[in-house]
């Protein structure tokens, strides 16, 4: 499993007008290529009268899983720019379509090719950019009468907070790369005195936005 990498938040749609072509983009994330094909067909079939569904993707967490599909425009000047922008922007997991509606002027390979890249510049700013960190969840178990003081600089820490569970005894959930455990663990001792029981969780993977 990869320690950090980018991928989409989730679904998004943009649409930009180019010489008075309309050129609508639908990006997702997808974890496995049938997801994604699932997507490119799902779209098709939302524009059947679209002159163009051109579409791209990057599969896996070696990136071994990549296709380009120009659906009708002249070679190389639709997929492949699209899948040129997954590429630059480092991502994973990502499939987008790129459905155009033309508009009677035509652009030219050089003009398609900026016009494709563009439309997915701007699909993956309206679907949004997320870096998945591989964390493990440290659960602290302690007297209540910490609770204050813990939730306090765990708040203001680089440890971010997943969840707090009011039982018996309060534990705090927080999020630590596998690098900062020993460091974590002699933090929160520290903060609590020795006071308390420190174990860890399940790994996973923790999603923040990131600004493009």
């Amino acid at each position: 499993m990869l320690k950090k990498y980018l991928t989409v938040a989730g679904e998004g749609e943009s649409e930009i007008n180019i010489q008075k072509s309309r050129f609508i983009t639908y990006t997702k994330r997808t974890e496995t290529e049938e997801d994604a094909q699932a997507f490119i067909q799902s779209i098709k079939k939302k524009h059947p009268s679209a002159n163009h569904n051109c579409s791209a993707y990057m599969i896996g967490e070696h990136d071994l899983i990549q296709k380009a599909n120009d659906d009708g425009e002249p070679t190389g000047t639709a997929g492949v720019p699209m899948l040129e922008v997954l590429k630059k922007q480092g991502l994973k997991d990502t499939t987008v379509v790129v459905t155009r509606y033309f508009g009677g002027i035509k652009l030219g390979g050089g003009g398609l090719i900026r016009a494709y890249g563009k439309a997915v510049t701007e699909g993956l700013k309206a679907a949004g950019i997320v870096e998945r960190s591989l964390n493990k969840v440290m659960i602290s178990k302690m007297d209540y009468t910490w609770l204050g003081k813990v939730e306090n600089e765990v708040r203001s820490s680089q440890y971010p907070l997943k969840e707090i569970h009011y039982l018996e005894d309060v534990s705090v959930e927080t999020y630590v790369e596998e690098d900062d455990i020993a460091v974590f663990i002699a933090w929160m001792t520290e903060l609590t005195n020795g006071q308390a029981e420190i174990q860890e969780g399940e790994i996973v993977y923790r999603e923040s936005i990131v600004n493009k």
